[in-house]
């Protein structure tokens, strides 16, 4: 089955209210980085597809980008509107995806894509942002990696439960396993923007058991609406394996945030 054909527009939808509070932010440095590196400058135009609650878009546009941010949830589109007034920003919002695009948009300087790729049909998706990129422009992967060490043993016991509620049967999970998956490099390099480089910004923050309680339904595997009356069951299981981790209920995350910036050679 095809990204097309598993598309659920309103997958996020119940994950809006916990997705911009629990998740991590990108570290102004490294959207710094990956704008100096495309030579962004003030006015240039940005596009922020699958922008959820604006965590690329906002900071774009305070950066003095003009930018037009795009996504499939309208809750999702209203979060970030509301983030937006409250940075004193102006974005052009537009309700689509990368299977319905808003008609009349671009061109652009930079496409910018934060934790929103992989739920694309990927080559497609380079296609269609082929003619929307200018000839000097380029396009920006953002995503976060956290590597296997002490401290984050407690996203081990998030991603155990997580795929005892099915996590790891989602389609997008299963097609990493397959043989013929490609990674987002092997596609890039095939593509049009085939010059990539990466830039990246290790973190570290103290996190609280009710706060990976709020990352975890800020997931779209483990959300409130893909739960449904199990939510509460899974809530209850998560704090008791975090309790069995830390009975205090306070625990360390370290992670990588990057982005593999993509031009054409």
């Amino acid at each position: 089955m095809s990204q097309a054909e598993n598309f659920a527009p309103r997958r996020f939808r119940s994950t809006v209210p916990y997705y911009a509070r629990y998740r991590l932010a990108y570290p102004d440095s490294l959207l710094s980085r990956a704008a100096a590196m495309v030579g962004l400058k003030p006015g240039d135009a940005v596009l922020d597809l699958g922008c959820g609650p604006g965590l690329l878009a906002v900071p774009f546009a305070a950066m003095g980008m003009k930018v037009t941010a795009v996504d499939p949830e309208p809750d999702m589109l209203g979060e970030a509107r509301a983030t937006a007034r409250a940075a004193g920003v102006a974005i052009d919002f537009r309700q689509g995806s990368s299977f319905a695009m808003p008609p009349g948009i671009g061109p652009f300087r930079l496409v910018v894509m934060g934790r929103s790729f992989h739920w694309m049909d990927r080559e497609a998706t380079l296609a269609l942002l082929e003619p929307l990129i200018g000839p000097d422009g380029a396009l920006a992967l953002f995503d976060d990696h956290h590597p296997k060490t002490l401290e984050n043993g407690w996203r081990d016991a998030l991603r155990e439960l997580g795929d005892s509620y099915g996590r790891n049967q989602e389609p997008h999970r299963v097609g990493m396993t397959r043989t013929d998956y490609r990674s987002n490099e092997s596609l890039l390099l095939a593509s049009a923007f085939s010059r990539l480089e990466l830039v990246g910004a290790i973190v570290r923050r103290e996190i609280t058991a009710d706060e990976i309680v709020g990352l975890a339904f800020s997931l779209s595997t483990s959300s409130r609406e893909r739960l449904g009356e199990k939510a509460q069951v899974f809530e209850a299981d998560l704090r008791s394996r975090l309790a069995r981790l830390s009975p205090e209920g306070r625990f360390t995350e370290i992670a990588q945030l990057d982005a593999l910036v993509a031009r054409r050679p």
